[in-house]
C-alpha cells in the first residue's frame, strides 16, 4: 500500500481494525493482546489468507482489507483537518472507568477540552419529551452537582439531556456530550450552540468515525459509553421503554449506581422512573441532596490503621496489592482500583470480598472501598 509517513502510523491500522465487519470491541482487544499492534495484525492477516488466528469464523478478502485501509486513511486526514482527537484504549487519557468495561471501544474520538479521568463523573439522562417538572428537577440536580466539582455526561438529545447540558454550561461544569454519530456533524443540529459552549469546558465524545450518520441502531451503543464513563447514572424522566432505561440497565451491569427521580402515578414520562424504583433497579432520588448522601461525598476523613492491617501474613500477593492501593487512596472507586491494580474488575471484586471477610476493608455506597476503622 502506497501512503505517506503520516498515514502508515499505528493509528491508521488501529482505525482500520474498527472498520472490519464482525470484529467489535471484545474481539479487537483479543487481537491487540495476541498480536501486540494493529500493523502486525494486518501483516499476519495478509500472510494467513485473510483469516484470524483464534477467530477462524471471520474471513476477509483482499478487497475488504483494501477498502478499510482506505477508509482509515480518510479518517486520519479528517482528524488532522478538524482537530478531532483520537484516544486508544491503552493510553493514559482514555477514561479509566470505561476501559474497565469488557465491551468498551478500543478507540474514542473527542472534540473540545476534556479531562476524562477527573474525580466525579455523573450522567443525567431522560426522555426527549420532558415536562416542566423534569426540566426543573434537572436544573436542581445540576445545581447540586456543581458544588462537588462533578463532570456531567449526557447524550445531547432533546429534552432532559439538553436541559442538563444547558444547566451545566451555566454553572461552568465540565460538560460532556456523547453522540451516536461521527464528529463531522452534530445531531440534533439545533443543539449546535449548546455544543459549542460545551467545548470551552468539556466537549463531545464518540466511538464512530466521521461520515457515520445518527442511525437508530447507533443509540443503544452510544448509551453504553454514557454508562461506562460515569460513577452513577441519574434518570430524571422516562417512559416505560426508551433510551434512558437502556442506559440505566447498562449502568447496572457495569456496577454503576443508578438513581431515579420519582414522578406522578399515571404520568407517561414518569412511568419508567417509577418502575426502576419499584423493581429495585434504582435508588429513589427525592431531592438533589440525596446524591451526595448516597455517594458519601460529605463523609469525613477517617484515621487509617495501615501499619496494623498490613501485619496480616495470610494475604495473597494480589490481596496485598489491592489492600495497599486502598490504604494509599483512603477511599477509592471499584473501577479506579481495578485500573491501578491492573486486574480485571471481576477479579478485583472477588479480592475485595475476601478482604472484607477478613475484616480489613469495608464497602461504601457508590461502589467505593476504604480500610476498616
Amino acid at each position: 500500500m502506497q501512503a505517506t509517513d503520516q498515514l502508515t502510523t499505528e493509528n491508521h491500522y488501529r482505525i482500520a481494525i474498527t472498520l472490519l465487519n464482525g470484529i467489535g470491541p471484545v474481539n479487537s482487544r483479543k487481537i491487540f493482546s495476541f498480536y501486540g499492534s494493529a500493523q502486525a495484525f494486518f501483516k499476519e492477516l495478509e500472510q494467513n489468507n485473510f483469516k484470524i488466528k483464534g477467530l477462524h469464523y471471520l474471513n476477509f478478502d483482499s478487497h475488504e482489507i483494501t477498502e478499510v485501509l482506505k477508509a482509515a486513511e480518510r479518517e486520519i486526514l479528517f482528524l488532522h483537518k478538524s482537530g478531532t482527537r483520537m484516544l486508544f484504549f491503552n493510553e493514559k487519557d482514555y477514561p479509566h472507568r470505561l476501559r474497565n468495561c469488557d465491551d468498551s471501544p478500543i478507540i474514542l474520538y473527542t472534540k473540545g477540552k476534556l479531562e476524562l479521568n477527573s474525580q466525579r463523573f455523573i450522567a443525567v439522562v431522560g426522555t426527549r419529551n420532558s415536562t416542566p417538572y423534569g426540566i426543573n428537577m434537572t436544573e436542581k440536580i445540576i445545581e447540586h452537582l456543581s458544588q462537588y466539582n462533578c463532570t456531567l455526561v449526557s447524550g445531547l438529545a432533546y429534552g432532559i439531556d439538553a436541559a442538563a447540558h444547558i444547566a451545566a454550561n451555566k454553572k461552568e461544569m465540565q460538560n460532556i456530550g456523547v453522540v451516536a454519530h461521527g464528529l463531522d456533524i452534530l445531531y440534533p443540529s439545533l443543539h449546535k450552540p449548546i455544543a459549542e459552549k460545551m467545548k470551552e469546558n468539556g466537549g463531545l465524545v464518540s466511538d464512530y468515525v466521521s461520515g457515520t450518520r445518527p442511525n437508530r441502531e447507533n443509540f443503544p451503543s452510544r448509551n453504553r459509553l454514557i454508562a461506562g464513563m460515569c460513577d452513577a447514572v441519574i434518570v430524571v424522566e422516562a417512559a416505560a421503554k426508551g433510551g434512558a432505561l437502556i442506559t440505566a440497565e447498562i449502568a447496572s451491569s457495569y456496577n454503576r449506581d443508578v438513581f431515579a427521580v420519582p414522578g406522578n402515578i399515571g404520568e407517561k414520562y414518569s412511568e419508567g422512573c417509577n418502575l426502576l424504583i419499584k423493581n429495585n433497579k434504582a435508588a429513589l432520588l427525592s431531592k438533589p441532596e440525596d446524591i451526595a448522601w448516597y455517594m458519601r461525598w460529605n463523609e469525613s476523613k477517617r484515621k487509617k490503621e495501615a501499619e496494623q492491617l498490613m501485619l496480616f501474613s495470610d494475604l495473597t500477593e494480589d490481596e496485598s496489592s489491592v489492600l495497599e492501593i486502598v490504604r494509599d487512596a483512603k477511599t477509592i472507586e471499584l473501577d479506579n482500583l481495578a485500573f491501578k491494580s491492573g486486574l480485571a474488575v471481576s477479579k478485583t471484586v472477588t479480592l475485595l470480598l475476601e478482604l472484607e471477610f477478613k475484616g480489613l476493608i469495608r464497602t461504601l455506597p457508590g461502589k467505593r472501598y476504604q480500610l476498616k476503622s
